[in-house]
Order: C-alpha cells, then sequence, then structure tokens
C-alpha cells in the first residue's frame, strides 16, 4: 500500500482512533516502510514552460 498521508494524519482523516489504530496495526505489521524526503518527481521531470 502507498500513501502519501503520513500515519500519524490518518487518525484524523479517519475519524475514529479506534478504527485508525485497528487500520494502522494491520497494515504495519510485518510491513516495510519508506520514508520519502525531497520534491516531487512530477515538479522536477514537468515540462519547463518556455513562453
Amino acid at each position: 500500500m502507498i500513501s502519501q498521508l503520513p500515519t500519524d494524519d490518518w487518525y484524523g482523516c479517519v475519524g475514529d482512533n479506534t478504527l485508525a489504530d485497528a487500520i494502522l496495526e494491520r497494515l504495519m505489521h510485518n510491513s516495510h516502510r519508506l520514508e520519502m524526503k525531497g520534491e516531487s518527481m512530477r515538479k522536477r521531470l514537468a515540462p519547463v514552460d518556455t513562453k
């Protein structure tokens, strides 16, 4: 699963802390977590406007 939303922000997004805990527990158990940093590749690879 891939998400742009940090796991700490899931609680506010889901709205129910118990439900968010249950979802995160199941998703994060035995998972690998990669936190990406830096500018978006969409911005970096966007065509340059020459107008």
